[in-house]
């Protein structure tokens, strides 16, 4: 892989960082199109699959005790049936579909986030959770996307905001491994080709990221972070879906 290339992973990993640790998710949504066309559908999902999985997992130990443990253990085993699924529905599509699901997804994200902003819908029972779960896995391995269908629950749920962001960290790690571990078995050429110093700087960079976030979160409210994102997340998804339909 070209050095520039490895450069613009290395720069993308460390803004999703701080997005993910700032307002709870966003890593994925925010990183995704973007490495997308960096690199391809089927690598650049399965990059974000592993940067995900690092930036939750870093995260965890910072927000252990506002994790709500009963909501993580129904969504979990939903979100990894979703994984499978997933995985087999990515490794049977080409990358010009691939691409175009991966902005059409995001697109739909910040669709639904706008209009249930404003939504004076409640739901309530475990019906709900399972189904966001599930789709929350399947997202993931298809486009790298985890967050909207658990942020979607959490609004309509009305899910207060801090124990949200942190059992999304753990869910996001277990979800993700699920999805590497069923493309390691079904596409393992897709990893993407990074030599060993360049998933080390990775590491290190999300790490930074991660870090940097926290000073971010004292001074910039949430509303100002996740409008960031959405922007960026916005931009990166047409820009990927436009790139998929030219493929065609």
């Amino acid at each position: 892989m070209e050095l520039s290339l490895i450069f613009l992973v290395l720069g993308m990993v460390v803004i999703g960082a701080i997005a993910q640790r700032v307002a709870g998710l966003g890593f994925a949504m925010l990183v995704s199109p973007f490495l997308v066309l960096a690199l391809g559908a089927h690598q650049g999902v399965f990059l974000v699959n592993i940067c995900g999985v690092v930036s939750s997992a870093i995260i965890v130990p910072r927000v252990w005790k506002d994790i709500d443990w009963s909501m993580f253990r129904w969504l979990t085993p939903f979100s990894i049936v979703g994984s499978v699924v997933g995985a087999l529905l990515a490794g049977s599509l080409p990358q010009a579909p691939l691409s175009i699901i991966v902005g059409s997804v995001v697109l739909l994200a910040l669709l639904l986030s706008l209009i249930l902003v404003r939504a004076d819908v409640t739901v309530s029972g475990q019906v709900p959770k399972a189904a966001a779960g599930f789709l929350s896995g399947a997202t993931n391995s298809l486009a790298g996307v985890g967050g909207p269908a658990v942020s979607a629950y959490a609004v309509l749920a009305r899910w207060p905001q801090r124990p949200f962001a942190a059992t999304l960290q753990p869910f996001f790690v277990v979800t993700g491994l699920a999805s590497i571990a069923m493309k390691f078995l079904t596409v393992p050429d897709q990893l993407p080709a990074l030599p060993a110093w360049a998933w080390i700087a990775v590491a290190v960079f999300i790490w930074g990221g991660v870090l940097i976030g926290e000073r971010v979160q004292r001074v910039v409210s949430d509303k100002h972070a996740r409008f960031f994102v959405l922007c960026c997340a916005f931009v990166g998804a047409v820009t990927a879906l436009v790139s998929g339909l030219r493929a065609l």
